[in-house]
């Protein structure tokens, strides 16, 4: 299928211009995602209805807390990436094509085939998830489109490296994300992921503008993004352009893939963050891979009672009713609460 967001160029040679890479790509070659390929001069998307995860999962995985919590959300993604995280939890597939090859997996599913069986396992939203969605963005645009017909809610659980002009193009039908927000300097960016920050904080912001429902996330590594002083940068960042609604999963980091170097997070310094990000007067701060914290619950940011109790990605007690406290009546963000 011809890729969306491209223009042609001399020599048969086309720019991609669905994320901020904007790849030069020659004749017969791919973009740094692995999965849009130039062929004669025509940008082709490589995976488009091959789908190689599909699961049924509660949203409170992605993680999202603030759009319909205890519901279920119908998750896909295809293979392939635009970023290259030495830490990346689904390398098996989302760095599928850059290491094997080329390689592209996953079995053919229309757009008609996933809002079907998300209606039908009673889901509320469609998750673009587990690899990048941004990467797989002309089936992802199709299905949303498609499930917001049918009732259904549309999330990205994102990197947040998309264009300007592809936000701008599923925004219509995108109703929240989940943002990693990595680190908050571009070397990490730079030599960790091979990519840079600054394209991610525009996306965060015009995500905001744009009335998406955005939550954010950062997996704090040891000795590489959790410093004191840019965790403060991090939190007055999300608390002074996003807003002191915006919720922030501060997640525990496990050795994985490139990066079995690391010791696990300490649950300290997950506490010690989410202090942070408290101090710096957002209403909502989680902590994620911790098993039965309370940090995971949600409180009303006012009186301080606990409104939901979570327990891994199970809700216990649910108390808003209309969107409120019922103990002091203030107003808690989100969409379905």
């Amino acid at each position: 299928m011809e890729a969306f967001l491209y223009e042609k160029w001399e020599d048969q040679e086309v720019r991609c211009h669905l994320c901020s890479h904007r790849c030069m790509i020659k004749k017969g070659k791919r973009g740094i995602c692995g999965v849009r390929e130039n062929r004669s001069g025509r940008l082709e998307t490589l995976v488009y209805g091959k789908i190689v995860a599909q699961n049924i999962d509660p949203i409170e995985k992605k993680p999202i807390f603030h759009l319909a919590p205890g519901s279920l959300s119908y998750s896909i993604a295809t293979c392939g990436c635009n970023f290259s995280c030495r830490f990346c939890q689904n390398s098996e597939i989302a760095q599928m094509p850059s290491e094997q090859d080329g390689r592209i997996i996953g079995n053919d599913v229309l757009p008609e085939d996933i809002v079907e069986d998300a209606l039908r396992n009673g889901c509320k939203t469609i998750a673009y998830t587990y690899t990048e969605p941004t990467v797989f963005f002309e089936f992802a645009f199709e299905t949303a489109r498609l499930a917001q017909k049918k009732g259904l809610k549309n999330i990205f659980v994102t990197n947040g490296y998309m264009t300007a002009e592809a936000l701008d193009m599923i925004a219509p039908y995108l109703d929240a994300a989940n943002v990693d927000l990595k680190a908050f300097n571009n070397e990490f960016y730079r030599k960790i992921c091979h990519a840079k920050l600054e394209p991610v904080k525009n996306t965060l912001k015009k995500m905001k503008a744009l009335g998406i429902l955005v939550e954010v996330t950062t997996l704090l590594i040891p000795g590489l993004n959790d410093d004191t002083s840019e965790l403060k940068q991090l939190a007055a960042f999300i608390a002074g352009d996003l807003g002191v609604e915006t919720p922030w999963h501060i997640s525990r980091f496990h050795p994985t893939y490139k990066m079995t170097d690391r010791d696990i997070t300490s649950v300290n310094a997950i506490m010690q963050a989410r202090q942070i990000g408290l101090d710096a007067g957002l209403r909502y701060v989680y902590s994620g891979n911790i098993h039965g914290d309370s940090g995971e619950n949600t409180l009303c940011y006012q009186c301080g009672k606990i409104l939901i109790r979570r327990h891994g990605y199970h809700i216990h007690d649910y108390q808003i009713k209309n969107s409120q406290c019922p103990y002091c009546r203030t107003t808690i963000d989100g969409i379905d609460l």
